[in-house]
């Protein structure tokens, strides 16, 4: 069985997580299961009107979106694998379900030890054209927090490094809340912030969550269903 990533990247501090925490990111290539979360965004999107027109432009690439709304149910599909370079990886389908729209977001988190640093990078969007870094660590009351780091785009052969005044950062946290419903739910939070423009995008809401199994009992490391795969793999980073 190989080891989930995030135990990967986070060693020592994984068992710091609440262990519902640890339920959640113990998911592996292999296990044969996938998980599936359904809950509501209190808010998602993009509250600047006048910032709208430029995201609308970039919902072909499936990861950021124009709308923005309160109370909005969503869906969420993650898929441990190996990607086609031999890296563990989870692959994440959202499906956000907006007044008369539906919404996608794909992106996909591996593992990479080739560099001077081994950690998660994260490829974003279905031809994943978009990358970051991911710092991870645990809070004093075994929240998970992320902040994605030093973002670059794959334009054909070109790698293109954002500048600090350019790039927005992710900042997002999860964690279990024992008060929210009849037994408990994930609640997760994301902010995304340009320097020059600020709050870009936001979501934070609840949820519950499950493993399903894969049909056919598909134990393959490497497997990844259909609707989850993007059009274009990355291997760099």
């Amino acid at each position: 069985m190989h080891t989930p990533i995030y135990e990967l990247a986070l060693g020592a501090d994984f068992a710091r997580l609440q262990p519902e925490l640890q339920d959640y990111f113990s998911l592996a290539p292999g296990s044969g299961h996938y998980g599936v979360g359904e809950g509501v965004f209190d808010v998602v999107g993009c509250r600047q009107p006048w910032l709208r027109p430029l995201l609308l432009a970039t919902t072909g690439e499936q990861a950021f979106f124009p709308e923005y709304g309160e109370d909005v149910p969503f869906r969420i599909e993650n898929h441990a694998h190996l990607d086609p370079f031999g890296r563990s990886s989870l692959t994440a389908r959202r499906e956000i379900f907006f007044p008369g729209r539906t919404r996608l977001f794909h992106d996909t988190t591996s593992f990479d030890a080739s560099g001077s640093r081994a950690g998660l990078v994260d490829y974003v969007g279905r031809y994943r054209r978009l990358v970051t870094d991911l710092n991870l660590s645990v809070t004093a009351e075994g929240r998970l927090r992320g902040v994605s780091e030093a973002s670059r785009l794959f334009l054909g052969p070109l790698r293109v490094p954002l500048p600090e005044a350019l790039d927005a950062k992710a900042y997002a946290e999860q964690w279990w809340d024992p008060a929210e419903g009849e037994h408990g739910k994930h609640r997760i939070q994301v902010k995304v912030i340009q320097p020059q423009i600020g709050l870009m995008l936001v979501y934070a809401g609840h949820f519950d969550y499950r493993l399903e199994p894969y049909p056919g009992g598909i134990t393959t490391p490497g497997f990844l269903p259909g609707g989850a795969r993007p059009d274009r793999w990355e291997s760099r980073v």
